[in-house]
């Protein structure tokens, strides 16, 4: 038997960094082409600083701008990059943009406490449901793994579906993606073993200090 090739490639996954949004505890979604902040420039350079000299092969955003920006120095050095509509942030609906208040945090915690009870078909109005989103995160991670000679890349995306898709990389019941944190260019490192990526590192910001 021939042993997988895909054995053993690896992900780095970052969310990206701070936008006035974040910092303003405002959601974006994917309806909000939102720009990095300076802190959130920062936190990209920081990253770069650190992993720089990594042997990424390929960087995989998705085709909002705070993705793009936050690997920027790593695209300019010649690394090949690729936008994926799949890497996209769930879509929020009415919620997008709009300064938090009690009435939509309690819908905001509603829908939240939804999904992880499995409700998984429900969004918030005029938004996009969980299994919706799985479905796109399904083709980015199969143009991922068709690409033999990547055995590390780096990919940018978004908290929501970064919890999403780190359960789509280890087979987690897609409920229990709260359980993946987050944080402005938190960086996740996942290896293929076979039949599912494990998690080798999660949360990761020693980077920014």
């Amino acid at each position: 038997m021939n042993k997988d090739s895909k054995i053993g490639k690896t992900i780095h996954l970052i969310r990206h960094g701070e936008t006035d949004f974040n910092q303003q505890g405002i959601i974006q979604g994917s309806g909000v082409n939102s720009d990095l902040n300076n802190k959130g420039r920062w936190q990209a350079q920081r990253f770069f600083d650190v992993y720089q000299s990594t042997d990424y092969k390929h960087i995989y955003t998705s085709e909002l701008n705070r993705a793009m920006q936050s690997v920027e120095a790593f695209i300019e050095s010649g690394i090949p990059h690729t936008v994926h509509a799949g890497l996209n942030e769930i879509n929020w609906g009415i919620m997008e943009g709009k300064a938090s208040t009690p009435e939509r945090h309690q819908i905001y915690q509603h829908i939240i406490e939804n999904w992880s009870n499995g409700n998984l078909d429900i969004a918030i109005e005029d938004g996009e449901t969980p299994l919706a989103l799985f479905e796109k995160q399904k083709l980015a991670l199969a143009h991922l793994m068709e690409q033999a000679d990547e055995d590390l890349i780096l990919v940018c995306m978004h908290g929501r579906a970064m919890r999403s898709f780190i359960c789509l990389l280890t087979n987690t019941p897609l409920q229990q993606m709260e359980q993946w944190e987050h944080t402005n260019l938190c960086l996740y490192e996942l290896t293929y073993n076979g039949s599912h990526f494990e998690v080798v590192r999660a949360c990761d910001t020693t980077h920014l200090k």
